[in-house]
């Protein structure tokens, strides 16, 4: 018989899942191409704001939105079954740069090309708040093929590749998350961070063997040092330790 998950880890895995399951809601406020077409057209929407919001929370939260709260995270635990291997993060973590990089280039290009953000439309290409809508200059059918696109990419990279390897390779969003902690571990200040206690650890490894994340944590906790840029703070190295050797803690980096 199956162990039943911890609490803490039922409760994120329901969010995940609700935050998928919504995602014909929310997919235009985390559009590549929106924020895009924005740029090109001068006007300030959802999605930008969206982006700036995972950036701002990055300094206080790190990448927790990637662990608790991402329809991407949704979509691709639900398929973990099929495919649990963990995915070599040092080989295909710098696609997602490969991506991120001339994509913000490409948005600042056409927000000066515009003229700046002249206008403010939060609902843009978004008719009634519901994304696959569709909007007057966007017909339905087009939402509907850009939605099981996405869909078809990290579910396409979970199953084929591994798990969650969409996050390591395709995600758009977590280069915001990283270079805000990145900035938050510059100047040190409070924010959720794992702390380990390497006297308790009993190298068991299913730390690392149950990370989502495809980390070593074992490595991390023997050396005391849980910072890494892929970590999302999801809580399940945690949530399975039964020393308490890995706990979270709000507190500064130095």
């Amino acid at each position: 018989m199956n162990r039943q998950l911890p609490l803490r880890q039922r409760v994120r895995k329901a969010l995940v899942i609700l935050a998928f399951l919504s995602f014909p809601i929310t997919m235009n406020f985390l559009s590549p191409y929106v924020i895009i077409d924005g740029a090109a057209n001068g006007i300030l929407n959802g999605s930008l704001v969206m982006f700036g919001l995972m950036f701002i929370s990055s300094l206080f939260l790190g990448r927790a939105w990637c662990g608790w709260v991402c329809p991407g995270a949704g979509m691709q635990e639900i398929v973990e079954p099929v495919n649990s291997n963990p995915v070599r993060g040092r080989r295909v973590d710098w696609v997602k740069w490969l991506i991120w990089i001339p994509w913000i280039s490409l948005i600042v290009w056409l927000a000066v090309r515009s003229g700046g953000y002249q206008t403010v439309d939060l609902l843009y290409h978004t008719q009634g708040g519901i994304s696959v809508a569709g909007s007057a200059d966007r017909p339905i059918l087009f939402a509907y093929i850009i939605y099981y696109f996405v869909i078809g990419l990290f579910v396409g990279l979970a199953i084929f590749v591994g798990r969650r390897a969409g996050c390591h390779t395709i995600c758009w969003m977590a280069p915001f998350m990283i270079f805000g902690r990145w900035l938050r571990n510059r100047f040190g200040w409070p924010s959720l961070r794992l702390k380990a206690d390497i006297a308790a650890c009993a190298d068991c490894k299913k730390c690392t063997s149950n990370c989502p994340m495809s980390l070593d944590v074992n490595v991390m906790v023997q050396a005391g040092k849980m910072e890494n840029t892929e970590c999302i703070l999801c809580g399940t190295c945690v949530d399975n330790c039964t020393k308490q050797a890995v706990r979270y803690s709000f507190s500064s980096g130095k």
